[in-house]
């Protein structure tokens, strides 16, 4: 969002089993915090024994609570419901760590709604397998650090970065066409905090040239899917997909201009979704009140 956030601005979100009385609680304790619901979103998946998803954002009177006290008092709500839950401020700027190979337009996209104030987060670093991008990372006054992967010590470079993500505090990772499998271990340390972009050729169309193969195949379609990370590779809980219409006259190189169009827009909208906290995964699928 590119309008001021109120330093008083919470975001609640809420995963349970469906049941009376959830939304009652829920307003009826923000109320006796003297909490006024701004915009409130949810979902069952059946009324009957089903999960229920709840997406609350509210403006809290500073005179009467602080922020950590809403949070620590709504622990008991949470418990007479099981709920699964986090409570947020709106207003604090998650930090956010990009990892990029050679391909650049998903980490320019971010870069640049970032530096127009579309993206409300903070960038500290920005970590590459290649120095390609090292003076375009820079001129945005962000620190660049190449890690390179060598053959027999990937190990030791994950080491490295789960030491300067630790070390900045990072909220998340997005991988912006970073092109490395990531280590069971490093998925682990950040689970549910990892989010990737690729084309939606996969499984059909798999290898280092999918474009050159979805040419050949006359595709008339080109997708593109944003995702958290799992150790199951590319088959993480999905955040967002978009598509482009092709046709004949598109050449392969046509294909991969229209690929990269499409995955930038729909990595800067998950990445955006998840700071916004919009989102909630459920087992290997998400709810994302967009």
């Amino acid at each position: 969002m590119t309008h001021l956030i109120p330093d008083n601005r919470g975001r609640l979100l809420v995963a349970c089993s469906d049941q009376p009385g959830i939304v009652a609680s829920i307003s009826s304790y923000l109320q006796q915090q003297g909490a006024n619901i701004v915009q409130s979103d949810q979902y069952t998946t059946d009324p009957e024994g089903g999960m229920f998803f709840m997406r609350i954002e509210f403006d809290w009177s500073t005179e009467r609570n602080s922020f950590l006290e809403i949070k620590e008092g709504f622990k008991k709500v949470a418990a007479d419901f099981q709920f699964d839950w986090r409570m947020e401020q709106a207003v604090r700027k998650k930090r956010m760590v990009i990892f990029v190979s050679k391909e650049s337009h998903c980490l320019l996209e971010l870069l640049w709604k970032w530096k127009a104030n579309e993206l409300h987060v903070e960038i500290p670093l920005v970590i590459s397998n290649h120095a390609d991008h090292q003076k375009e990372v820079e001129s945005y006054g962000i620190p660049f650090h190449h890690i390179p992967v060598e053959k027999g010590k990937k190990q030791e470079a994950e080491k490295r970065a789960i030491e300067l993500i630790k070390e900045h505090d990072i909220d998340f990772v997005v991988l912006a066409r970073y092109m490395q499998i990531l280590s069971p271990t490093f998925v682990q340390t950040f689970a549910h905090k990892i989010i990737n972009i690729h084309h939606s050729f996969l499984p059909a169309f798999i290898g280092a040239n999918p474009y050159a193969k979805a040419f050949e195949r006359g595709v008339k379609l080109i997708g593109a899917t944003a995702h958290y990370v799992t150790d199951d590779l590319d088959e993480g809980p999905i955040i967002e997909q978009d598509i482009m219409r092709v046709n004949h006259r598109y050449s392969s190189e046509d294909l991969r201009i229209a690929g990269r169009n499409v995955e930038r827009v729909a990595l800067a909208r998950a990445v955006m979704w998840h700071h916004e906290d919009r989102v909630i995964i459920h087992g290997n699928k998400t709810v994302v009140f967009s």
